[in-house]
Formats: structure tokens, sequence, C-alpha cells
């Protein structure tokens, strides 16, 4: 049973290098903006929406190009941390090798 144990040795070295990307990715921060840097959003690479800021100005504009401009940013908001999540996840389980698991 000398392979069961190399298997949760590896098991527990793929959760603290999952724990220790997970870490890393909600410290780290993006930021996209759209509408010509009318709307800006933060976001953090766990996924979490950090801060939306909207120019007063464009607020004046027509409300459906103010959503969509909202949207945009958003969706590259989110499509920018969940990249960054999946390489993160990528480089943390890369050379562990899990049978029956992957």
């Amino acid at each position: 049973m000398a392979g069961v144990g190399k298997l949760m040795k590896q098991a527990q070295k793929m959760q603290r290098q999952i724990a220790d990307a997970q870490a890393a990715l909600a410290a780290k921060e993006f930021e996209v903006s759209s509408g010509g840097g009318a709307v800006v959003v933060r976001v953090n690479g766990a996924g979490e929406f950090l801060a939306l800021t909207l120019d007063p100005e464009f607020l004046k504009e027509d409300a459906g190009i103010v959503s969509e401009a909202i949207l945009g940013a958003v969706r590259d908001a989110a499509a920018k941390a969940k990249a960054a999540n999946e390489a993160e996840m990528r480089k943390a389980t890369a050379g562990l090798s899990m049978p029956g698991m992957f």
C-alpha cells in the first residue's frame, strides 16, 4: 500500500499549492475600463468585484450606452479574473498525477 501513501502526500501537496494560489489570486487586482475610460471596474484574481467607478458626465448619456459600457467592463473584468485563476490553478496542479482524478 505504498502507492496509497504516495497518493496521500501528492494530494496534500496539491491542497497546499492550491491554497497558496488562491491566496495569491485574492491579492492580485485587475482594472478594466470601458466607454473610453468612463467605466472602470476593479476585480481580484479570485473573481471578487472590488470597485466600480463611473464618470458622472457619462451617466448623462443614453441609458442603453451606459448599460452596454458597464456590462462590457464587467464581462472583461470577469474574463481576466477567470483567466488568471485558471493559469494559477494549472501551475498549482502541474506535475501532480492523481490516477482516476484527472
